[in-house]
């Protein structure tokens, strides 16, 4: 039940891992009658699947997207080392310069470099002119 719960209701493979383990329990468990061994086996399968399972779907997220336009403008003054915020695609933004030693001043045009999360790294635009 868990597993076919999975198909509607996409939960990144809890249920699958849940219900694959208590399948693995349930075909051994006419060689092991104990109930709390079988309950541990089942909370050590799920365990390892949902940890397993975790591994596979963090290596798929690190994908890198390709932005439609790197330009933005800052609002607030990014200083040395810290974040600002930058107005990206009509959107706020946590900001960070690329090079940790140089402030981005407020009205600036900046070019967007990368995306880590929720945190923009930008350049101001005259440096890769």
């Amino acid at each position: 039940m868990l597993c076919l719960m999975e198909i509607c209701i996409p939960s990144a493979f809890v249920e699958s891992a849940l219900g694959l383990s208590a399948l693995a329990v349930a075909l051994v468990a006419g060689f092991i009658p104990i109930l709390w061994v079988q309950v541990v086996l089942w909370l050590l399968l799920s365990t390892a699947l949902l940890l397993g399972f975790r591994r596979l779907s963090h290596s798929r997220r690190r994908i890198q997207y390709q932005l439609d336009d790197p330009n933005a403008k800052t609002i607030t003054a990014i200083p040395q080392g810290e974040t600002g915020r930058v107005m990206y695609e009509g959107t706020l933004w946590l900001a960070r310069s690329a090079d940790p030693e140089e402030a981005i001043a407020a009205n600036q045009t900046v070019q967007v470099v990368q995306q880590k999360g929720n945190l923009l790294i930008v350049m101001p635009s005259e440096v890769l002119l």
